[in-house]
């Protein structure tokens, strides 16, 4: 098992956080992509192996419609909307997205009622722009109505560098994202919709007597990837965000800027296999063992036990490894009583200045309220604290 080993130091920042320092080997190598944004998860584990640029905003172009189908599963979960539920195609939806606009489309046509479940494959299959806004005004009355819902879904998954300015992704309205919000987004979506999920993977659908195949260019890398979009945008170039399963392991991967169709296929293929078959998942604490220690002001005792409710495993590299380092964060001062199982902070596990996977902590014991001698030496100390 591999160990942490703590700093005697404790240091008190500015917001009054207290941090303890660890370090242990294994960390992931540096690994170079063409890519100008990336970012790769590890699902089980949530260990990061890649990333570079992952906050900076780069244009959703076709990944807005991940973002669509979260809207409109999260409707039909809710029971909002049924898969028998059917739409008119009114003549924007069909101008804009539909076979006039030369855009991707499943030829929706005009003035006809289309279901749920078809639009729903019309857009994870054939990345269909009539499709799309079809949903958004029978769900929200206007394309643009439903823009302003997929942003407050958005926020609530907390995909903060995200706006998304319709439904398609098409240019007309302007819709930011990062590779990072992509990852998150492909996580929620295959975790909270696994009845939706597997269409994502569908190769091919017929609709109104229209053959058409599958129209993410990754599927057939034959790595395991079974989902999940890709886009382009004119001056950010070609990007995707991608779900491949191997061996009980599944990885998430967003890349963007990439100058090529073929050069996306190229890198997604060449970091998926990578991220495949260079690690494997190692524990670094069992359940319930003591990580680390907190401070405790005015209690029976100065210290308490800090404890992971899981085991803290990482997805780690099986050669070259590096060196993680880490710390224990919790807001400083941290005040008797204390309870047994009360979450007072994090463990942050970095790579270098990345940070790989972060843990909640938990308190091993319950700390009583200590005498007045206890609490008015601890004062003294706390003071002291926080004047050094």
């Amino acid at each position: 098992m591999r160990r942490f080993l703590f700093s005697a130091c404790l240091c008190v920042t500015a917001a009054f956080s207290a941090t303890q320092t660890v370090s242990a080997q294994d960390a992931a190598p540096a690994f170079a992509t063409k890519a100008r944004q990336v970012y790769m998860v590890e699902e089980k584990t949530g260990t990061v192996l890649l990333s570079a640029n992952e906050n900076q905003s780069l244009p959703a172009a076709s990944l807005a419609k991940l973002m669509t189908m979260e809207v409109v599963f999260s409707a039909l979960q809710r029971g909002e909307i049924t898969p028998e539920t059917s739409y008119p195609v009114t003549e924007f939806a069909w101008r804009t997205g539909g076979a006039p606009s030369g855009t991707t489309t499943m030829f929706a046509a005009l003035k006809s009622q289309m279901k749920v479940d078809d639009l729903i494959r019309g857009v994870i299959i054939q990345n269909a722009n009539d499709a799309c806004i079809i949903l958004a005004e029978g769900l929200s009355r206007s394309e643009s109505e439903f823009a302003t819902r997929m942003n407050a879904r958005a926020k609530d998954l907390g995909l903060a560098r995200s706006a998304f300015g319709n439904s398609t992704g098409l240019p007309s309205a302007e819709s930011r994202t990062t590779t990072r919000d992509m990852v998150e987004l492909a996580r929620h979506l295959q975790k909270t919709y696994p009845q939706y999920y597997p269409l994502y993977a569908q190769p091919d659908f017929t609709w109104n007597k229209i053959f058409q195949r599958n129209k993410n260019p990754l599927l057939a890398l034959n790595l395991g990837i079974d989902g999940l979009g890709a886009g382009y945008a004119e001056g950010a170039g070609f990007s995707f965000v991608a779900s491949a399963q191997r061996e009980g392991t599944r990885l998430f991967l967003a890349m963007g800027g990439l100058a090529s169709d073929k050069e996306r296929v190229e890198e997604a293929r060449r970091v998926m296999e990578w991220g495949l078959s260079s690690f494997q998942t190692k524990v670094i604490f069992a359940q319930g063992e003591v990580i680390g220690q907190a401070s405790v002001y005015g209690g029976t005792s100065r210290h308490v036990d800090l404890v992971a409710q899981e085991p803290v495993d990482l997805y780690l590299p099986t050669n070259s490894p590096d060196r993680l380092s880490g710390r224990i964060v919790y807001r400083w001062p941290l005040r008797a009583p204390v309870t047994k199982g009360q979450e007072i902070g994090v463990l942050q596990i970095s790579s270098g200045d990345r940070l790989v996977r972060e843990v909640p902590l938990m308190t091993a014991d319950a700390i009583e309220g200590g005498t007045l001698f206890n609490k008015a030496t601890d004062a003294a100390l706390e003071l002291m604290f926080f004047w050094l």
